[in-house]
């Protein structure tokens, strides 16, 4: 959490973050074997079809504007009661999309995290 902390109060390590995330996206490296993402993405339109997706660049955009850690955990929740919550019409309905996203949400970080050390480590290592 510390560590965290550290990189959104500095300007600079979070412009360089936004960068590489960007990178990340943009070239194609979440697409590897075994991704459970085997769709490059190349514009938004691609990016918003995937739930977990839009979350990460949402917060990417918001990374543009605010580095508190409140108002990007408030993006995820608000992600979340869109996709997640609202989007279910029973428990057993909730139980199955909230699984579903956390697996894919948890996949996709760590992919990001997997690439982001070895590619970017200047900003992410």
């Amino acid at each position: 959490v510390q560590a965290m902390r550290t990189v959104l109060n500095s300007n600079s390590k979070v412009t360089v973050l936004r960068s590489d995330l960007h990178a990340l996206i943009n070239q194609g490296f979440l697409d590897a074997p075994g991704n459970l993402f085997q769709t490059k993405f190349r514009n938004l339109e691609e990016l918003q079809n995937s739930i977990e997706l839009k979350c990460l660049n949402d917060l990417m955009l918001l990374l543009a504007s605010s580095t508190d850690i409140r108002i990007l955990l408030n993006c995820v929740s608000l992600n979340l009661q869109a996709f997640v919550i609202q989007p279910s019409r029973s428990k057993e309905e909730f139980t199955t999309v909230a699984s579903d996203f956390q697996l894919r949400w948890n996949f996709l970080l760590s992919a990001v995290s997997k690439t982001m050390t070895l590619k970017y480590a200047d900003s992410f290592g």
